[in-house]
């Protein structure tokens, strides 16, 4: 079998996958976007479809004011006795916690919190005599590195006290743990080197579930450090057995398309097969790396059914792909208020506070894409604005917008870059919806607005390179986004954005 990475594409980093059956389900991390923790399922590892959300309720993810990269961290999801687990972090409040489901496509519980402080990238471990482990990452005086405890998993107490059970290799930021018991020996995969480009994966083993653990004598089993690669940052892996016996990991990634390298999709989900050596260690990958395009002996395929390249809003939820920023204000958007339409109201927050504005966004997963949507908005007061950003946090976006100057509705570009940020252009126009895009490709956005019955306006470009993690800083990937606001007072003029297009190209090449 011959497949491509990403297996999911744009900002979808930290994958921690489960088996039921012949089902795969897989989680990544979120952040400061609301609802939490993608959750995916697939049937034959390559192909994957988004279900839904494991955090959908503000009882479960309390993301008020949370910084830009705040929020969730590294989820781990478990499946075990018929019940799914979902394990993560919200390192803006409340630390580490878990939430269960018996049908990973409904609702989850409410989280069950760790009677432990500190700490990220939990991990859960069930051992075939009853035990549950908690394996995570932290930092003491003396030692940085992967703890361990044994919990109770109806109500998450610690039954044993945390034990320091390795500390990797000697690269930087030992993180990422998850254990696993196979043919009677406990196995730690972990990574180190940072989420950055010496970013590795390595490998240990023992007897006992609290070690003392080997080192595999090839550490690193996985990584793309130092080698001329379109894959980067490989990291942050979590083994599976398939149903047919094979073994598999899932692993975060970049893809760089300039130099000096950046990256602005985010960090990825990649997939790698894995062999055992004589010797009984996991071999990953292409000897140890990973590629755009891969061979392995796969699963049958199995696809899921196209996206739909338009959105209507004509149901009264908003589907899978869509997020707000941080919990969204009750008041600030709706489905049913013009039917067929999402409408925004803008309050006084805006994209650049540290809050939640009118904004619903999804991730840009392609770096060759068509991005549209109409706006019907008719601002009565100046500065009052609606439109549509690519987005990577809150010092760093490209909006094109619909506004009011100088008692003038007009179009404009602005571009922030840090604490720098300009009105490119601005253009006229007449009453009535306008039409907004964005046509992106790996080096730059192209910004454009039509009305109705005119040309097409080319209104201003920005370099993609500016949204890069390497110059904003970031955690999280490029999104497309949906706004409205009142730029410091709650706007007295309503957005409708009766659809919305994403239409990738079918030529990727970077």
């Amino acid at each position: 079998m011959k497949y491509s990475n990403p297996i999911i594409a744009g900002f979808h980093p930290d994958p921690s996958i489960c088996r039921a059956g012949e089902d795969y389900y897989l989680v990544t991390s979120s952040f400061e976007y609301f609802p939490g923790v993608p959750i995916f399922h697939s049937r034959d590892l390559v192909n994957w479809e988004q279900i839904g959300n494991c955090l959908t309720r503000k009882s479960q993810l309390e993301l008020t004011k949370a910084g830009p990269s705040g929020g969730i961290y590294a989820p781990t999801i478990r499946y075990n006795g018929g019940r799914f687990y979902m394990i993560t972090t919200n390192v803006t409040g409340g630390g580490n916690f878990f939430v269960w489901t018996d049908n990973p496509e409904d609702e989850w519980s409410e989280p069950i919190w760790i009677d432990h402080n500190g700490g990220i990238d939990p991990s859960l471990f069930f051992d075939d005599d009853g035990k549950v482990y908690y394996t995570g990452t932290a930092s003491s005086d003396s030692k940085s590195g992967i703890y361990q405890f044994q919990i109770d998993i109806e109500n998450g107490k610690k039954l044993t006290q945390t034990k320091f059970i390795w500390g990797g290799t000697g690269g930087t930021c030992p993180e990422g743990p998850h254990l696993y018991k196979i043919n009677g020996i406990y196995y730690l995969i972990i990574s180190e080197g940072g989420t950055e480009h010496g970013h590795m994966i390595t490998a240990a083993r023992s007897n006992s579930p609290f070690g003392p653990f080997e080192p595999c004598p090839r550490n690193p089993i996985l990584t793309n450090r130092s080698l001329p690669t379109a894959v980067k940052a490989v990291g942050h892996a979590d083994l599976i057995q398939a149903h047919d016996g094979s073994w598999w990991t899932v692993c975060l990634g970049i893809r760089p398309v300039s130099y000096p390298q950046r990256h602005h999709l985010g960090r990825e989900t990649f997939l790698a097969p894995v062999k055992w050596d004589t010797d009984g260690w996991p071999v990953m990958g292409n000897n140890g790396t990973i590629d755009l395009e891969m061979e392995a002996e796969g699963l049958q395929a199995v696809k899921w059914e196209e996206k739909s390249i338009r959105d209507d809003f004509d149901s009264l939820d908003l589907n899978n792909s869509w997020n707000f920023l941080r919990n969204p204000y009750e008041n600030d958007w709706s489905l049913s208020e013009r039917p067929g339409s999402i409408t925004l109201k803008g309050s006084c927050v805006t994209l650049g506070d540290v809050d939640s504005p009118a904004f619903i966004g999804r991730r840009q997963e392609h770096f060759n894409v068509e991005i549209s949507t109409i706006l019907d908005f008719e601002p009565l007061e100046n500065n009052e604005e609606a439109g549509l950003t690519v987005f990577l946090n809150n010092k760093h976006h490209y909006d094109i917008a619909i506004t009011r100057l100088e008692n003038k509705k007009c179009v404009i570009l602005r571009r922030r870059i840090g604490s720098l940020w300009k009105v490119e252009n601005c253009i006229t126009c007449d009453e009535g919806a306008i039409i907004l895009g964005v046509k992106a490709t790996p080096l730059k956005y192209v910004f454009t607005f039509k009305e109705k019955d005119k040309e097409i306006v080319n209104i201003g470009e920005g370099e993609s390179c500016y949204l890069s993690t390497e110059v904003g800083g970031a955690f999280t990937g490029v999104y497309i986004g949906l706004y409205a606001t009142g730029n410091g007072k709650n706007s007295t003029s309503t957005a409708y954005f009766d659809w919305f297009d994403y239409i990738p190209s079918k030529d990727q090449g970077v």
